[in-house]
Parts: structure tokens; C-alpha cells; sequence
């Protein structure tokens, strides 16, 4: 198949370890970069050809860059070529449609994959262009804006009219992929047909991190490890406070800008002065942010990794780490629910609940044997469940449902 990724701000291209990359751990790097360098990298080893458009967000960005084989990245000119927050794209999302309407009017793909709603709209919007073969749409939110305002409430930076949007979207996409169970509900709530929606999981490079190499026990202390985006509903802050009650452990923080440049960012200065209030402040640690292969190494030298968002669509970190054989304490939310299995993998707790957090922790760090089957069972799980050779597949097998459905009502 020939498929067209539209990842309008989140680009593959930050998720490898090349200067073209803008890095891992910022305000809009995270999870999205990586689903798409791996999921669009998967389907061209699978045979298929890809080509990913992603704004144009730096001048001296090439028209297009190969990802892997199969694969391009085409960086689209909508806006000013400069990094713009993801939230103030609306108003640039009508010049991207308009682009991937001129390139596809002339070759247009097999199946649009839209990546977050604003790639939904510009995707939507090329698709449907008269007087050109109507292209079928598959959307994957990523995240959802009801969800975001129902935990952030008047700190939501997103549009006034995301909600509205979305659906919109939902209904027009020929089939919507949700990345996890709870997802659904949501869609349903937001008049998404149910026979629209397909779940596909989010999968993990089971070659970059596996439990190969194993580091834990090494240390005078205990470490827990989060690697996470430095932002409020990630809840670091709830594993910061949780540590007070934790004083054989330590916390390393990997994410948010460069070491040298942690010092100025805001939401580091926040969580080192919780760290100083909790009296915690010595055993804390901010590592900066990390290229994707220093990732694994990381997480293994965790007695346990630690991941404790207020609401979670999905959450790649706890399956990497699940990957490299390490137990996770993960906040019972979103995708969570669905990859740490609750006393197996791992342990749920409540998001926003320090006490719980710490409770959990220590039950598991008193019990070395339990948390040697967990690492030992998260390993497993990861491997038969969420290799990016089944992602891939499973989401090939979307687009040609979505395409026989167009073809349908054509």
C-alpha cells in the first residue's frame, strides 16, 4: 500500500538520534514522535511505502529526509518555519490541507493515517477535495481534547474549539484507531460510530530495549527512575512527594529541556522546589533530556520505574520499561490499565495520591523476589503483545477495512 502519515506537529524525525532530530522530553516531544518513526519504519520493512508530512518548523529542514527504507519524511510549509506550540497551529491547519491536496491530486495515496485532530483536519480536508479521487482516512487522536479539559481544567491551552472538532472528525474518518480500551468509552461519548473504531495498542522496539544487561542492585540506594515530558499532569511532582516517605530510595527525572538548560525552565523549578519542601531535595535528581537510545540503560539500572500521570492516553514509557525487564508503578489510568498488569507487571495506584504511591513502592521494594517475577513477566508481556511487527500489521489491517469502506460509499 501506499500511505500517507500526516503528523502535523510531531515529527519522526525527533524520535531518532540524528541532528535532523529536535529531541525527545520537550513541551511537544514525546510519545507521538516515537509512535510514528516506529509504526511508519514497521511498515516499510513490511513491504509498504510511506511518507510522513510534518510541519516545517526550522528553515534549514530539507523538503525531504528518508527515515528508513520505504519511508520519507516530506516537511510541509504551513507557518512560519519556526517551532510554533502545538496548541497555536489551528489557524496554519487549512494551508497544510491545501498542500497535501496539490500533492495528492497527482498521486494520491492508498490511505491517509492522520496522527492527533489537527492532522485529522488537514488529512480530512485533502481527502475530500472535489474533483479528486477521495481518499480514505483513518484517525488516531493520540489524545482527546474532553479528556485534557476534564483534568486540566482553565490551564488547557487547546483551542475553543477542539471538542467540537473532533467530533467532527470522528465522524468523517472512514475508521478511527484508539490506542487503548478506556479510549472507546470517550470516542463513544463523542458520537463516534463504534463500528468505526478499532483498538491497536502502541508498541515498543523490543531490539532498543530489552532486559539485556540488567544494572538494578548495583546502588547504595534504591533507585526509582521516571522518564517522562516535564509538564503538571505527568505527576512527577506525586513521585517527588512520594520519595519523603521512601528514605532508602532515590529519584532520577529523566525529560524536559538539555542538562545545561534545566536551570531556566519553569516546570523543573517548580519540582525542585517541591523536592525542597518534601526534604527530599538531596536524593532528586534531574538528568535533562535523552536520546532515545540512552533511554533503555536508564530504565534499567531502575530497582523500579515510576510513571504517575494525572490521565495517560496511552504511555509508551511503562511498556519500555516493562521491555527491559523492570516493574512498573503506574497510576491506574488510560493506557496504563491495559499494558501493567495489576500485580503481575507491576501495580496501579491512584493518580495524585503520594501516600498510595509510596505504599506501593514499598511493598515492592521489601520484596525482591516478587519484583524479580514482575520484571521477568513484564518482559514477556511486552514480547508477545506489543511488537511493532504486530502494531504494524494490526494497522495495515485498519487501512484496508477503511479502504473497502470507501470504496463502499464511493
Amino acid at each position: 500500500m501506499k500511505i500517507a502519515m500526516i503528523s502535523e506537529h510531531a515529527s519522526p524525525l525527533a524520535a531518532v538520534d540524528r541532528p535532523a532530530g529536535k529531541g525527545l522530553g520537550g513541551a511537544d516531544g514525546g510519545g507521538q514522535n516515537v509512535f510514528v518513526a516506529e509504526l511508519a519504519a514497521e511498515l516499510g520493512r513490511q513491504g509498504h511505502y510511506v511518507t510522513v508530512y510534518t510541519r516545517r518548523d526550522s528553515p534549514v529542514l530539507r523538503e525531504r529526509v528518508r527515515l528508513a527504507p520505504g519511508v520519507t519524511v516530506e516537511h510541509v510549509p504551513a507557518g512560519p518555519a519556526e517551532h510554533i506550540p502545538k496548541d497555536d497551529l489551528l489557524p496554519w491547519m487549512h494551508d497544510f490541507g491545501r498542500h497535501l491536496e496539490r500533492r495528492w491530486a497527482a498521486d494520491p495515496p492508498d490511505v491517509a493515517h492522520a496522527h492527533f485532530w489537527m492532522s485529522g483536519l488537514a488529512a480530512i480536508q485533502a481527502a475530500q477535495a472535489p474533483g479528486s479521487r477521495r481518499v480514505p482516512v483513518v484517525q488516531t487522536y493520540h489524545a482527546l481534547g474532553a479528556v485534557k479539559r476534564r483534568h486540566q481544567g482553565g490551564k488547557d491551552t487547546s483551542p475553543a474549539s477542539r471538542n467540537r472538532l473532533e467530533r467532527s472528525i470522528g465522524r468523517a474518518a472512514d475508521a478511527v484507531i484508539a490506542t487503548c480500551a478506556d479510549e472507546t468509552a470517550e470516542l463513544a461519548a463523542m458520537g463516534v460510530p463504534r463500528d468505526r473504531v478499532r483498538v491497536v495498542p502502541c508498541g515498543v522496539d523490543l531490539d532498543l530495549f530489552t532486559p539485556d544487561g540488567r544494572t538494578a542492585g548495583s546502588r547504595d540506594r534504591h533507585r526509582l527512575v521516571v522518564v517522562s515530558r516535564l509538564v503538571e499532569r505527568k505527576g512527577v511532582d506525586t513521585a517527588i512527594r512520594a520519595l519523603a516517605h521512601l528514605p532508602d530510595a532515590e529519584l532520577a527525572v529523566a525529560g524536559g529541556p538539555h542538562r545545561g538548560d534545566l536551570d531556566g525552565e519553569p516546570e523543573v523549578r517548580r519540582l525542585r522546589a517541591v523536592a525542597r519542601d518534601a526534604g527530599v531535595a538531596g536524593r532528586v535528581e534531574f538528568l535533562g533530556r535523552l536520546g532515545r537510545t540512552e533511554v533503555p540503560a536508564l530504565l534499567k539500572s531502575a530497582t523500579l520505574a515510576v510513571t504517575l500521570p494525572w490521565y495517560e492516553p496511552f504511555g509508551m514509557v511503562p511498556l519500555e520499561a516493562m521491555a527491559c525487564g523492570v516493574p512498573v508503578v503506574a497510576s491506574a489510568v488510560g493506557g496504563h490499565l491495559d499494558t501493567v498488569v495489576d500485580g503481575v507487571t507491576g501495580v496501579h495506584v491512584p493518580p495524585r495520591d503520594p501516600g498510595a504511591a509510596a505504599r506501593a513502592i514499598r511493598a515492592l521494594l521489601d520484596a525482591p523476589a516478587k519484583r524479580a517475577a514482575m520484571g521477568s513477566a513484564a518482559s514477556d508481556r511486552a514480547r508477545d503483545h506489543y511488537s511493532w511487527a504486530r502494531v504494524a500489521a494490526d494497522t495495515a489491517g485498519v487501512y484496508r477495512h477503511a479502504a473497502a469502506l470507501s470504496e463502499v460509499a464511493a
